[in-house]
């Protein structure tokens, strides 16, 4: 079978996850679309410095490099080979399934379906449902078409990270975790002098440590969460040695750092007038109340805040995907409830960098005998499949200890902003519900614009949903991202991988 004959994945995400699953349906026989909207691979937890910077120590900020060396190194020989295209600066904005084909095309398909079936594997035809089309945009200012035609598709779309509102939250100086992160990982810059690191998950350790290596003063690690509740969940976490080995790894640098660590505490409020100069940080109660007293003021010009992580579904609910929760629920090899399309990594579960390896090594497995219409055989990644276990597990526990503080909407002021696109305070989020009877996060955005800019309520929508008491649901978007009107008029321009 010559390289043009093969059956054609497109991976979106070239991060943990779309890399692993890369790799391994290449190496298989798997002609691979690689797209991604960053210049370089690695997605955000392996993000690199551009070139032109010539970082000296690169692997300095990074967790995990060897790892991330070995897939550099495979991504660049795959490349090389022809097996995998790798598409950078390409921001995709739909997938939908092909509705024409060129006859050639069309024939090769149903030949395909045939071979699958007759293979006695029909429980989840991969190829069954036609092609895809992957639209993107690419250019200087994304504004220029690009489309890439696959048998399959893997949905690596990772996740975002969540921000919780509180008074003075919009100043400048106050900037998400991950955000101060992706600075330093990617542009080689602090976002300040001294800084707060608040809020809370496991996001919060590598960035106080990072921003304090990097000569940043870290006056306090503000952590909501009690770290003793980790002792309920004892067996997840002796599954996972090497996390253990991490967590206290992380601990030894904060001390060596001298950095306070106040666990069960949060930020009450940011002050400033343009810009950041302190912030009030108080002790919460076990009903998470702010415990009288306890307030103390911290001088700072950054604040870097995160309350953990969301998956990113658009793609794959547009897809026709079945979103569970804010998931995307996938079988044993990582297919989705839409044939042809699989998913891993952060979209079907925030997890961590080492489970989007393991789910994206699973599927790329799948994928390849899938397209071949063989039956996989699930013996070809059992260490993978043991390692997705206990990290799921792992994963359960850390979410359980890591939620975001009760009582969080007490805290936030009538005043206070909420959504950053339109404007919208948290007084007009709770009229709309005590005064004009909002039952719902789609109602209160009728009545107040809250989640109608820009994002689309992707930023505002965990704080819209908590103010109105409601849960938080997944909301339909038609695109994944704004597009021009002009892509979608003409979108039979091409430029396939």
């Amino acid at each position: 079978m010559t390289a043009a004959e093969r059956a054609r994945l497109a991976v979106i995400g070239a991060g943990p996850a779309g890399l692993a699953a890369a790799l391994a349906a290449a190496g298989r026989g798997v002609r691979v679309t690689l797209i991604d909207s960053a210049p370089r691979a690695g997605g955000q937890f392996y993000r690199q410095s551009a070139a032109g910077l010539r970082a000296r120590r690169p692997r300095v900020p990074h967790h995990g490099w060897r790892t991330w060396e070995r897939l550099s190194r495979a991504l660049a020989d795959q490349v090389e080979a022809g097996t995998i295209t790798h598409l950078t600066d390409h921001h995709v904005w739909l997938v939908e399934r092909q509705e024409r084909q060129e006859r050639q095309e069309r024939q090769e398909r149903v030949e395909r379906v045939e071979v699958f079936e007759g293979s006695g594997a029909a429980a989840h035809p991969s190829t069954s449902a036609g092609g895809f089309v992957v639209h993107a945009l690419t250019g200087p200012f994304q504004e220029e078409p690009g489309t890439v035609r696959a048998d399959a598709v893997l949905l690596a779309t990772g996740g975002y990270e969540k921000v919780l509102p509180f008074p003075g939250w919009t100043l400048p100086g106050v900037i998400a975790a991950g955000g101060a992160q992706a600075m330093l990982k990617g542009s080689l810059v602090v976002p300040g002098r001294t800084a707060v690191v608040a809020g809370t998950g496991p996001l919060l350790l590598p960035v106080a440590t990072g921003l304090a290596a990097a000569g940043v003063e870290v006056a306090a690690l503000v952590e909501s969460a009690d770290p003793r509740a980790f002792l309920r969940h004892a067996g997840a976490l002796a599954a996972q040695p090497g996390k253990v080995a991490e967590g206290a790894g992380y601990a030894a640098r904060l001390l060596r750092h001298r950095i306070r660590l106040r666990t069960r505490h949060t930020v009450v409020e940011a002050h400033g007038e343009d810009r950041l100069v302190a912030v009030t940080v108080a002790a919460l109660d076990p009903d998470g109340r702010v415990r009288p007293g306890s307030e103390r003021r911290i001088p700072c010009d950054t604040l870097a805040v995160g309350h953990g992580m969301l998956p990113h579904t658009d793609l794959a609910d547009s897809l026709g995907c079945r979103v569970e929760g804010l998931r995307v629920p996938v079988d044993e090899e990582q297919r989705t409830d839409v044939p042809g399309v699989w998913a891993a990594g952060e979209t079907t579960g925030v997890g961590g960098a080492a489970l989007s390896l393991a789910e994206g090594h699973i599927a790329g497995h799948s994928i390849a005998a899938r397209l071949h219409g063989t039956e996989p055989d699930p013996r070809e990644w059992s260490a993978a499949t043991g390692s997705r276990t206990r990290l799921r597990a792992f994963s359960a526990a850390l979410d359980t200890v890591y939620a975001p503080p009760a009582r969080w909407t007490e805290r936030v002021t009538d005043d206070t902003v909420v959504c950053r696109c339109e404007e919208v305070t948290a007084g007009s989020v709770r009229a709309a519900v005590d005064e004009l009877g909002a039952g719902d996060v789609r109602t209160v955005k009728l009545l107040t614009r809250a989640g109608m800019g820009w994002c689309q309520g992707r930023m505002c929508e965990p704080a819209v949903a908590g103010l109105a008491g409601c849960e938080q649901v997944p909301v339909r978007r038609l695109l994944a991202r704004p597009v021009p009107l002009g892509v979608l008029a003409g979108t039979e321009a091409t430029t396939d991988g």
